[in-house]
């Protein structure tokens, strides 16, 4: 079963509705016992990084989540700040991230890269050119790319870095450290390709 975390961020229904649509089981979990049924999980988010790690603490699920993620292996799929929230820290805020990948951090775009207005947020459909021909990217058309909305990337060691993207510079678009995975993108929000990241990742060993 496919778990989608409900600590008060991020586009549940959509993430629901997909795998709904593709007659994956999945559900939506706000306990550590729920995270300890599942299979497979899903950390959406929303908005700024300091709100969505105070949500976290404060949800209770902390602890279990890490559990599950660090010491029992079960996979887990980042979206957005979902993502974000995944590195040791933000220049968006003072709260400590969850730390999942070494020497990672969220920066600020340089504005002064970038030569199109307005320049932030990075907003609508980009491509992203993934690194290792992972399976999670099966059947996915780099070229037509995914729906990003943020203004922060993910910094990260050379070998975490699952796809690159190009906005003002070369960004991190999608992570992955082991059975960890972050999608700077929406998928909910990319139609074909991000059913299939969804459907790719439910099927992953």
């Amino acid at each position: 079963m496919i778990a989608i975390v409900d600590y008060g961020s991020g586009n549940i229904k959509a993430i629901t509705n997909i795998y709904e649509r593709l007659r994956i089981p999945v559900c939506v979990v706000d306990t550590p016992q729920g995270l300890r049924k599942a299979d497979k999980l899903i950390l959406p988010g929303v908005g700024a990084f300091d709100d969505s790690m105070a949500r976290l603490n404060a949800s209770g699920l902390r602890q279990a989540l890490d559990c599950q993620v660090l010491e029992n292996g079960v996979p887990i799929l980042g979206v957005c700040v979902g993502m974000q929230i995944m590195a040791c820290s933000s220049e968006e805020g003072i709260e400590e991230g969850l730390g999942w990948f070494d020497s990672s951090r969220v920066v600020r775009f340089d504005e002064s890269t970038i030569p199109l207005k307005p320049k932030l947020p990075h907003m609508g459909w980009n491509s992203a050119r993934s690194q290792h021909h992972h399976p999670i990217f099966e059947g996915v058309d780099e070229e037509k790319g995914f729906y990003f909305l943020h203004s922060f990337h993910f910094i990260c060691k050379p070998n975490h870095r699952l796809a690159l993207t190009h906005y003002g510079a070369e960004f991190v678009s999608a992570v992955r450290n082991n059975q960890i995975f972050g999608f700077q993108f929406h998928p909910e929000k990319s139609h074909a390709n991000g059913i299939n990241i969804f459907k790719n990742f439910a099927g992953l060993c």
